[in-house]
């Protein structure tokens, strides 16, 4: 998790903000996959539940800056995977929950609202 491209600058306790865009996702591959493309995961990342929470625990592959800071990952889009795969997206939030309780400088929280797909929540 070394780029900051998805970084979003407006958390009110000063942390870095990486989005996790599950919007379109239907299984666990495209989990994965979308984990790995906005988490910035390494090449190496396996694609697996077991990876994921690897690389969600290792501050060495949050964003620089984060490790002093704090890194707060935010899952939007994600009401209709969970719809379509209740059980994968129970394992999904059971890691994005033990890798918050893991150690200090992480939290993942799961945005609410619609997907982008449904249109914003408030206007403007």
């Amino acid at each position: 998790m070394v780029s900051q491209s998805h970084e979003v600058p407006d958390d009110p306790a000063g942390r870095i903000v990486l989005v996790l865009d599950l919007d379109g996702v239907t299984d666990k591959a495209g989990l994965m996959d979308r984990c790995a493309r906005d988490l910035s995961l390494p090449e190496w990342f396996g694609r697996n539940w077991d990876a994921l929470a690897d690389c969600l625990a290792d501050p060495d592959l949050w964003p620089e800056g984060s490790e002093e800071r704090g890194l707060l990952v935010v899952v939007r889009g994600w009401r209709a995977y969970a719809e379509k795969r209740p059980e994968e997206w129970q394992v999904a939030e059971e890691i994005f929950a033990e890798a918050t309780d893991r150690g200090p400088g992480l939290f993942v929280t799961l945005g609410l609202g619609a997907s982008s797909e449904r249109g914003p929540d408030q206007p403007g």
